[in-house]
């Protein structure tokens, strides 16, 4: 990006403010102009009401509803019929696998990997250990970050019902090639759930070629607001055995959609969705990789810093994980924030990912992500501020 590129970017977060520099967008990212106005707009027009009623506010709903499925369906690769709207993707994860829970039997399989964020581990260990189901867990390569498809697939047999993976690593950033999992879990008969939430800001996806039986995300990652979605096959999700109160419709994706709807933060879901597809994922991938190289070009080449997962910007989003010599992640986040510039430190509920990296014992990592309105200079000044602590 341009300075001039920059500039009238991040002008339309009004949360990037205060001489930030704004590095913890991978936990959550600020809301774009767009989607702040379309939450206040409904919130403020008088058809906030609720679905499913005669007059004119109830209809808005419903028109609402229709129109956000079907553009967050288009940003996804998916049919609007096949997009949920929640709390957040741990709330609809927990609340997916206790409905799959309900179908497994003793001696069935789930297989997950241990680059997985935690929303996407212990919620299947839950209905295993209910159910006497095996839960197993592939390893990724530790020197490298990568999720070798191989080792996936040889925890797949003939009792494996689901296959949950990551879309792209929340801690490492490294990003699968899901391709030979999902036709290998179909292959055995299982279904497969893939966790997109770190995957969405920075990537196009397309469901409908990827093949996947669900997929979850988070529009606040995406510069909207805090809420879920899901997306699965309707006539799937209509065999499950999902928790709802009776009057609540029995197709999906109502069916999933438990209580009345956020109706004014899925109206800045849709305007975040329509802003991705307005900018182009292309172009927003393009642009943050720009900034991304010289951040992982400048840690890597730093004497006194480890950088944790893939060496190169191939096959990872602009997120990175980093240790510095004799420096816990919290001093280093802390002394970071002195410069005002925004970093985690920790696991990052990557659990299984810092456990097989060594080092939960020493306090995680230290994070930062390069989302949309992360500049060149904000990168000078992490690097800068950094080195010294070196």
């Amino acid at each position: 990006m341009t300075t001039g590129d920059s500039n009238a970017i991040r002008a339309r977060f009004p949360g990037v403010r205060g001489g930030w520099a704004r590095f913890d967008g991978p936990a959550g990212t600020q809301m774009v102009d767009t989607a702040i106005a379309a939450m206040g707009e409904w919130a403020s027009s008088g058809d906030n009401a609720n679905n499913g009623g005669p007059f004119a506010a109830a209809l808005r709903c419903d028109e609402l509803l229709a129109s956000a499925r079907a553009t967050v369906g288009e940003l996804l690769g998916a049919e609007p019929g096949s997009i949920a709207f929640g709390a957040n993707m741990t709330t609809m994860t927990l609340a997916f696998t206790r409905a799959v829970g309900s179908t497994l039997r003793e001696g069935d399989r789930i297989v997950g990997t241990r680059l997985d964020h935690d929303a996407n581990v212990t919620p299947w260990r839950l209905v295993c250990d209910e159910r006497g189901a095996e839960h197993v867990l592939a390893p990724f390569d530790p020197m490298t970050g990568g999720l070798d498809p191989a080792d996936v697939i040889a925890e797949i047999d003939e009792r494996t019902r689901w296959v949950a993976v990551t879309g792209a690593s929340n801690l490492l950033g490294t990003v699968p090639d899901l391709a030979p999992i999902v036709a290998a879990a179909h292959d055995a008969g299982a279904k497969v759930f893939v966790d997109a939430v770190h995957l969405a800001p920075h990537q196009a996806i397309d469901v409908a070629a990827l093949g996947c039986d669900v997929l979850v995300t988070s529009p606040y990652k995406w510069y909207g607001p805090h809420a879920g979605v899901l997306c699965a096959d309707a006539a799937f999700v209509d065999e499950l055995p999902v928790a709802k109160v009776r009057p609540a419709g029995d197709r999906f994706p109502n069916r999933f959609e438990t209580g009345t709807a956020n109706f004014e933060s899925i109206a800045a879901t849709m305007a975040a969705a329509r802003d991705l597809l307005d900018a182009g994922m292309d172009q927003v991938a393009a642009d943050e990789a720009t900034v991304f190289a010289p951040l992982l070009e400048g840690l890597s080449g730093m004497d006194g810093v480890t950088v944790w997962g893939p060496p190169s910007p191939q096959g990872r989003t602009p997120t990175i994980s980093f240790t510095v010599r004799d420096r816990s992640p919290d001093e280093v986040a802390a002394a970071l924030a002195r410069d005002t510039i925004a970093v985690w430190a920790g696991h990052s509920y990557a659990v299984e990912a810092v456990a097989q990296l060594g080092l939960d014992a020493s306090g995680g990592v230290v994070r930062a992500g390069v989302v949309r309105y992360v500049d060149a200079d904000d990168v000078g000044r992490l690097l800068a501020a950094v080195e010294r602590l070196t």
